[in-house]
């Protein structure tokens, strides 16, 4: 019994230490005061009002959403596909393969922004939205194979193996047994993706243009020039979205398992 106290105990300090910062900004984000300061002198949605108003927030905000969106799309496509190619046995140096897949989730950002940008200024995609998701893609790639690649081990080989030798074509067999039984790996690697993006600031300085300027982008931006509490209200705005999606993807998840 003390030593499941002492347990209890030292998880609600870790998660009181991991988001004290999110409680002690996130009501600022409905101050009346032009400041980030307590005590707040009055509650007010003035600041949501200009994230949505203000010419420069709303632009953020649906090029963030056009982005991630691309993004999402993308990567989970090709990090799914990287899944399935590594899953095969009989693939040499797979280990070193799925160690190059990893790398950008360790290389510095700074130096893939470098890279990606010399990249796409010959490829003539510096400064458009192609290039920011292809950007955006390469950083969430990795992410989507972790979660995808966890997804498949847990498959027995055996029940596609049933499946061929039912007459089913491997198309079939990929449609109908492997991808539904992947499916909850498939979608939260597509949540970690748009996270992924949606939350990216160094690459996206260095490969977008004025027209791509995303929220995270947006934000940095206010908090070199003026900090103002229009970036507690769009903090806000990413910890619900991030909460809406996760619990979106846990209620699509048990649906699936129920159906199963």
């Amino acid at each position: 019994m003390p030593l499941k106290l002492t347990r209890a105990v030292f998880a609600s300090l870790t998660v009181l230490f991991l988001i004290a910062p999110l409680i002690a900004i996130l009501p600022l984000a409905f101050t009346s005061s032009v400041i980030l300061t307590y005590p707040i002198p009055s509650w007010s949605l003035r600041w949501f009002e200009e994230l949505f108003t203000a010419d420069a927030w709303r632009r953020a905000i649906v090029n963030s959403l056009i982005i991630g969106g691309g993004t999402t799309a993308v990567a989970t496509v090709l990090g799914t596909a990287a899944s399935l190619g590594l899953r095969n046995h009989l693939l040499f140096f797979r280990g070193s393969f799925r160690t190059l897949f990893l790398l950008p989730m360790v290389v510095p950002a700074v130096v893939l922004g470098v890279g990606l940008q010399v990249l796409l200024a010959r490829l003539g995609l510096a400064n458009s939205y192609a290039g920011v998701i292809i950007a955006h893609t390469v950083v969430a790639v990795p992410f989507v194979v972790v979660s995808v690649t966890g997804a498949l081990s847990g498959i027995d080989r055996r029940v596609e193996l049933a499946a061929q030798s039912l007459g089913a074509a491997p198309a079939t067999v990929f449609r109908r047994v492997t991808l539904p039984l992947a499916m909850p790996g498939v979608l939260s690697g597509a949540v970690l993706a748009f996270a992924t993006s949606l939350d990216e600031v160094v690459l996206t300085l260095f490969v977008a243009g004025p027209n791509q300027r995303t929220l995270a982008r947006q934000m940095f931006s206010s908090i070199r020039e003026n900090i103002s509490p229009a970036i507690a209200a769009a903090a806000f705005l990413f910890i619900v979205a991030t909460v809406v999606i996760g619990l979106a993807l846990v209620l699509s998840r048990s649906m699936m398992a129920k159906r199963r």
